[in-house]
């Protein structure tokens, strides 16, 4: 069995996708637009630009995405994109790049399990729990 993250957005899925292959360190090995795939027809012109489908390959996990119509768009919530770092200095630097333009909900922080933590929601919509494997100092 495999357990995947698919992502749902609103025309930024190939943005954040390659955002995401810059800072992350994984590699793109899907992103199919709906006009490049058998549906193009079926959408409207100004929608054959957008990622019908995205799969992100990092570390033995995939992350997907796509564009999705607007009436069945809606913002993520309820869950979070939890991503574990070895290094406390690599973990830091990645919350501070993906909370670049989006919102902190927690600031990057030790924690009584983490030597760092934080919480936030990037600016393509999508939340991240950024955590560091090492332990607290006092630990």
């Amino acid at each position: 069995m495999e357990l995947s993250t698919h992502l749902c957005f609103d025309g930024q899925c190939e943005i954040a996708f390659r955002t995401y292959e810059q800072l992350l360190g994984g590699k793109v090995t899907t992103m199919l637009a709906y006009g490049d795939s058998p549906m193009a027809e079926q959408v409207r012109p100004e929608w054959r630009k957008r990622i019908v489908h995205a799969s992100l390959e990092l570390d033995g996990h995939t992350l997907l995405g796509a564009d999705v119509f607007a009436d069945d768009f809606e913002r993520a919530r309820g869950f979070f994109v939890t991503l574990s770092v070895e290094e406390v200095v690599r973990a830091k630097l990645l919350f501070e790049a993906l909370a670049d333009g989006g919102e902190v909900r927690m600031p990057f922080q030790e924690t009584f399990w983490s030597a760092g933590f934080g919480v936030l929601v990037d600016r393509f919509g999508v939340p991240w729990e950024i955590n560091s494997e090492q332990p607290p100092s006092d630990a």
